[in-house]
């Protein structure tokens, strides 16, 4: 167990610095998009937005998967997933999110949906324009949870 707790860290840590590239590029895609008016950068935001949630996503189902020995499933697996995450599981884990990174990534999450069902050319800037300056604020707290909860894995690695 103690050799998946380290894999399990590694991974989440290396995620994250993934993840913080894809927030430069939405930001750099927004940027760009206001700057030429080439709304063909505002696909590059979608992307990014599903990129971004879905990295998310992949995370809590491998702490799920290892930790929990279970994904939610059916179809409403996706919000279920970040409930479970936001929840303690009795002597395995503390709560991986709080309440505030559950509401903030349920934005991201309902945009990932869309993102995925229908074309990109359709979203609206608007939206997309504040999601992305939600973006970074999201990330940050959403970060310093996973990295402490990475820290915790470490610490039982170690025998602690």
């Amino acid at each position: 167990m103690k050799n998946q707790f380290t894999k399990l860290a590694k991974r989440i840590t290396t995620e994250l610095v993934l993840l913080d590239q894809i927030v430069s590029r939405c930001e750099e895609a927004l940027r760009r998009s206001k700057l030429s008016s080439d709304d063909l950068y505002l696909d590059s935001v979608a992307l990014n937005l599903e990129n971004f949630y879905s990295g998310i996503e992949r995370l809590l189902q491998l702490i799920a998967t290892t930790l929990d020995g279970r994904v939610p499933r059916g179809e409403e697996w996706h919000k279920a997933l970040l409930e479970q995450m936001c929840s303690q599981v009795s002597g395995i884990r503390p709560a991986v999110l709080s309440e505030t990174s559950k509401t903030m990534l349920d934005e991201f999450r309902r945009v990932r949906h869309v993102v995925r069902v229908i074309y990109t050319f359709t979203l609206e800037p608007k939206r997309l324009e504040e999601l992305t300056e939600k973006l970074r604020p999201t990330f940050s707290i959403v970060r310093r949870e996973l990295e402490a909860f990475a820290g915790l894995l470490e610490q039982r690695a170690r025998g602690g």
